[in-house]
């Protein structure tokens, strides 16, 4: 799933920076009266939109992946704009340089006469400083359209910007709640800083897990996270537990790190529950796609009893009978228990893994 995600990524990037050249070859050559050199057809021009396109798509993947894996994702968001941009530029140039390189060994000189002329007049054109300014203004056009993305996610900002929850509507979802395990004394003997910097790296090792099972971060409550699934036929609904126990696998795996760092390995304790709720568009100012319905009360209140229950995910009965009887989980019935503020009992489920050693968390339960 990690892998199908950044080809993702990789695709939108080629894409993107093609309709753009696209849009640069059309305004400064299709339209000029007097042809370039090297376009013999219309053709070629549509093959310097693909080549240009597919070089700085890949050069705007790779600058987003180097910037994602290491510290540079910490830095102000400007000086991160700043060096994908740097990073694009140059190696936009040092591949052309390559390739006018390359062009020179060739053994017939004629074969590649086309593509030396193509680079050659990129590189010699008067319209370069204009090729450059435009190169800034897509690369900061598409940074600013990422940074949405990753405020409100690809699925709502498509929704928001077709309009679809103007209107509330309603929807059928899975949710899962995480709570951090003692975060209160976690966040005295840290302190706000430090503590902070808990919840970061906690979450940058969640967002792999959601990647890979199909989920969305619907909301961030402070150390609490709320993921979230549209339920639709065929779909298979156990990917919501395999996310907590991958998740709780990749922080003992880092468990060096935590321990290093903070002093301690961080546990998270859930809670699934679903059914109907109605999305729809909230705020003026600030506007983000909120669901309502009884269901996310139900789940707070779900997630409350891990602690009195000594349980680290727990999910009730509706959840239950979606799921069934998943292969490589152990469902245990803790029998109808009457929520906080509910009039009617719920069935609660606690859901471990095999083997012990498998689910590192089993062996430390929730208080």
């Amino acid at each position: 799933m990690q892998a199908g995600h950044e080809l993702q990524k990789l695709l939108f990037a080629v894409i993107a920076w093609t309709l753009a050249m696209g849009a640069f070859v059309i305004f400064r050559y299709a339209l000029s009266p007097v042809a370039p050199d090297w376009a013999v057809t219309a053709a070629d021009m549509t093959t310097l939109s693909i080549y240009l396109g597919t070089i700085l798509g890949c050069l705007h993947w790779l600058s987003n992946l180097i910037t994602a894996v290491s510290p540079i994702r910490r830095m102000s968001y400007l000086m991160v704009v700043l060096f994908k941009g740097m990073f694009l530029m140059i190696g936009a140039l040092v591949l052309i340089k390559i390739t006018l390189w390359l062009n020179t060994w060739a053994p017939d000189p004629n074969l590649d006469l086309r593509y030396e002329q193509l680079t050659q007049s990129i590189l010699n054109s008067a319209s370069t400083q204009t090729l450059v300014v435009y190169l800034v203004l897509v690369r900061l056009w598409l940074a600013f359209l990422e940074q949405m993305i990753l405020l409100v996610g690809r699925r709502n900002l498509i929704n928001m910007g077709l309009g679809k929850y103007h209107r509330p509507r309603q929807e059928e979802r899975l949710f899962l709640f995480l709570d951090m395990v003692g975060s209160t004394p976690h966040a005295e003997a840290l302190g706000d800083y430090r503590f902070s910097r808990l919840v970061q790296d906690c979450f940058d090792l969640l967002s792999g897990s959601v990647q890979r099972h199909g989920g969305e971060i619907y909301r961030y409550i402070g150390d609490a996270v709320i993921v979230s699934w549209k339920l639709k036929p065929g779909q298979d609904q156990a990917q919501a537990l395999g996310l907590y126990f991958d998740f709780v696998q990749n922080l003992q795996w880092n468990r060096h790190y935590f321990q290093e760092q903070y002093g301690f390995l961080p546990k998270f304790k859930g809670a699934l529950h679903g059914g109907k709720v109605m999305a729809a568009v909230v705020g003026v100012d600030k506007q983000e796609i909120s669901y309502f319905s009884d269901v996310l009360n139900t789940l707070a209140r779900l997630q409350d009893q891990c602690g009195p229950l000594k349980r680290n995910l727990l999910i009730s009965g509706k959840v239950k009978t979606m799921v069934g009887t998943p292969q490589g989980f152990q469902i245990e019935p803790l029998g109808p228990i009457r929520l906080k503020g509910k009039q009617q009992e719920v069935e609660v489920f606690s859901v471990t893994l095999p083997s012990p050693a498998t689910d590192p968390g089993s062996s430390d339960p929730a208080s």
